[in-house]
C-alpha cells in the first residue's frame, strides 16, 4: 500500500511526467536523434582584414626568419627539404606561402565515422561537435576528493559521455589510468572506448607504436579497406612550444596521416612561458606552429584529414601559475577561428577551460567564458567540453555533469531563432487577444514540450520548496546526478566476434613487452 499523501502522490506523478517528457526530448532534434551541431548562428569575427594580414605576416616571418625545429623525426625532415624548405639541422625555415599552398589539399571538412553509423560526426563547415575534457592526471568528487585516476575512473566518464544526450564524442584520455602501466594503459582506453561507447572517439599519441596499435584495433573494428578510406581516429597533437616537434608527436602525427586518420594539431601556449605576453604575439605563433605540423600530415599523405587546433592560455605573471577561462585566450579564440577558415581547415578550440579547484562558481564562470569563446569563434571539435577542473589536472565527477548541462542549453542556443509560421505564432495572438495570457492557449500546448531547453541539474523551483527539500546546490545534485546515470548505465551492442578480436590482440601486445611504469 502507498503510504505517501495524495499530495505527495501529485507530485510524484509530476515529476515522472517531466522526466518521460525530458527523455522524450533527449532522444528528439535536440538530443540523440542529432549525432553533431549544425550552427544557425553566425560565427563571431572581431579582427579587420588588415589586422588579419598583419597576424599572417608575422607568422611568415617566424617561419622563415626564425624557423621551427623538428627533432628526433629524420622522416620529417627529409619530407621538408623534398618540400623546399631551408633545413640547418634539426631547424626548418620555410619561405612564406610555402605551408598555405601544401595545406590546399587538407580538406575543410570529413566525417569521423563512428562503429554505430548513426552516431558518425562530420567536421568542418558549420558543424559542432562536443568532446569530453582530455588528460588529466587526476580524478575527484565529492565522495572521495582528489585522487589519481584508475582504467574504473575512465571507463566511468566512456559511460558517462556516452550516456549523455547533450555530447556528441567518446574523448580520448578522459583521465590517465595510472593503475595500468604506462606502455599499456592505451590498449584498455581504445577497448574501453570502443566497448562502452559506439561514439566516434580519440586515439593514443605518446609513442608511433602506440598510434599504431590504435589503428590496428580500428581495422579490427571497422575493417583494413573502410579504414584506409575513411576517417575512424582523431588523434591529439601537442607542439613543444615554443617553436619545437619533438619526434615522439611527429612521428605519433604521420603514422595517423599514412592511416588516412586525423590528427588534431595543438600548440600549448601558456602567455609569458611559451609563448609572448602579448595576445597578437601568441596568435601569430600558434599559426606558424599549427600551419607547420598540418601541412606536415600532408606530406606524409596528400588528402589525409587534418584539424587545425588551438590552445591559447595565459598565467600569473605573479606566480607563475597558469590560468584558465581568462579573457584574453578567449579573444584570442575569436581570431583563430577567422584564420583557420582562411586556411580552409576544421577548427578546434577553446573548451570549458578553468583553474578552479571545485565544480563552483569560479568554475562555471570561467568554464561559461571559454565554451562560448569556442562557440562564437566556429570551432567544429571542441574537445575539453566536459569534465575540465583544476587547470585540467584533475576531472570532475560533478563538472562533468554541469558541463554537459550546459552543453544541452549550447545545443539551443546555436540552433538560433527558427521563422516559420508556428514560430511567429499569429494563431496565438488572435486565440489569446489583449490583456489575456498564453498559459493555456492552443499553441502553447503544441509546443510546450519542445518550446524550451529543460535543464537535468538546474534547480528552478520557488524559493521555500528548494529549501523545505534541503537546500541542495548544483555540485551536489551533480553527485547524485552521475552515480544515478552509471548505475542506469547500458552498454551498446558489440559483436562478440569483433570483441574477442580485440581481446586477443590487446593480450599479444601486452604478452611482448615488460610493463614499464614511466
Amino acid at each position: 500500500m502507498d503510504a505517501t499523501t495524495p499530495s505527495e502522490q501529485t507530485e510524484k506523478r509530476a515529476r515522472a511526467g517531466r522526466s518521460a517528457r525530458r527523455e522524450q526530448r533527449s532522444h528528439g532534434p535536440q538530443g540523440l536523434g542529432r549525432p553533431y551541431i549544425v550552427r544557425n548562428i553566425p560565427t563571431y569575427d572581431i579582427l579587420s582584414e588588415e589586422g588579419l594580414i598583419r597576424i599572417e605576416e608575422t607568422a611568415d616571418r617566424i617561419l622563415a626568419e626564425i624557423g621551427i625545429e623538428f627533432r628526433d623525426d629524420p622522416v620529417a625532415l627529409d619530407h621538408w627539404k623534398r618540400a623546399g624548405a631551408k633545413i640547418d639541422g634539426v631547424l626548418v625555415k620555410f619561405e612564406p606561402g610555402m605551408l598555405r599552398e601544401i595545406l590546399k589539399t587538407a580538406p575543410a571538412s570529413f566525417t569521423q565515422h563512428a562503429r554505430n553509423p548513426a552516431k558518425s560526426v562530420e567536421i568542418g563547415g558549420k558543424s559542432v561537435v562536443f568532446s569530453p575534457a582530455y588528460g588529466s592526471p587526476f580524478v575527484m568528487d565529492l565522495d572521495k576528493g582528489r585522487r589519481y585516476g584508475t582504467i574504473e575512473d575512465f571507463r566511468n566518464f566512456v559511460k558517462l559521455a556516452q550516456s549523455s544526450p547533450w555530447l556528441h564524442h567518446s574523448g580520448g584520455t578522459i583521465c590517465e589510468p595510472v593503475d595500468v602501466p604506462v606502455n599499456k594503459r592505451h590498449l584498455d582506453m581504445v577497448y574501453a572506448h570502443i566497448r562502452y561507447s559506439d561514439r566516434a572517439f580519440m586515439g593514443s599519441v605518446t609513442a608511433e607504436s602506440r598510434a599504431e596499435d590504435t589503428i590496428d584495433m580500428a581495422r579490427i573494428v571497422f575493417g583494413e579497406e573502410f579504414v584506409d578510406a575513411n576517417c575512424v581516429i582523431l588523434g591529439n597533437v601537442n607542439v613543444n612550444s615554443p617553436l619545437v616537434w619533438d619526434g615522439t608527436m611527429t612521428t605519433s602525427l604521420r603514422a595517423y596521416a599514412r592511416a588516412n586518420q586525423a590528427a588534431v594539431v595543438v600548440p600549448f601556449i601558456l602567455g609569458g612561458a611559451m609563448g609572448p605576453v602579448t595576445n597578437a604575439g601568441a596568435i601569430a605563433q600558434s599559426l606558424a606552429e599549427t600551419m607547420a605540423g598540418c601541412a606536415l600530415t600532408q606530406l606524409e599523405r596528400p588528402g589525409a584529414p587534418v584539424i587545425f587546433g588551438n590552445f591559447l592560455s595565459s598565467m600569473s605573471l605573479r606566480s607563475g601559475s597558469p590560468t584558465f577561462g581568462t579573457p584574453e585566450p578567449a579573444v584570442g579564440s575569436m581570431v583563430i577561428g577567422q584564420l583557420a577558415r582562411r586556411l580552409g581547415l576544421p577548427l578546434r578550440c577553446s573548451g570549458n577551460f578553468t583553474t578552479s579547484k571545485l565544480p563552483d562558481a569560479q568554475a562555471m564562470n570561467e568554464g561559461t567564458v571559454s565554451m562560448l569563446a569556442a562557440v562564437h569563434c566556429g570551432a567544429n571539435f571542441i574537445l575539453h567540453s566536459a569534465g575540465f577542473l583544476d587547470g585540467l589536472l584533475s576531472m570532475s565527477y560533478e563538472k562533468f555533469m554541469m558541463d554537459t548541462d550546459f552543453c544541452g542549453a549550447l545545443h539551443t542556443y546555436l540552433d538560433g531563432v527558427v521563422i516559420d509560421d508556428n514560430q511567429l505564432a499569429l494563431d496565438a495572438f488572435r486565440e489569446v487577444g489583449p490583456g489575456n495570457h498564453f498559459f493555456g492557449c492552443g499553441h502553447t500546448m503544441a509546443n510546450y514540450q519542445s518550446a524550451f531547453w529543460d535543464s537535468e541539474l538546474a534547480d528552478n523551483e520557488p524559493f521555500e520548496k528548494w529549501e523545505a527539500a534541503g537546500s541542495v546546490d548544483a555540485a551536489t545534485r551533480a553527485n547524485r546526478r552521475w552515480k544515478k546515470v552509471l548505475a542506469e548505465y547500458h552498454a551498446p551492442h558489440l559483436d562478440p566476434g569483433i570483441d574477442e578480436a580485440l581481446k586477443d590482440f590487446m593480450a599479444r601486445k601486452k604478452a611482448s613487452m615488460e610493463d614499464a611504469w614511466y
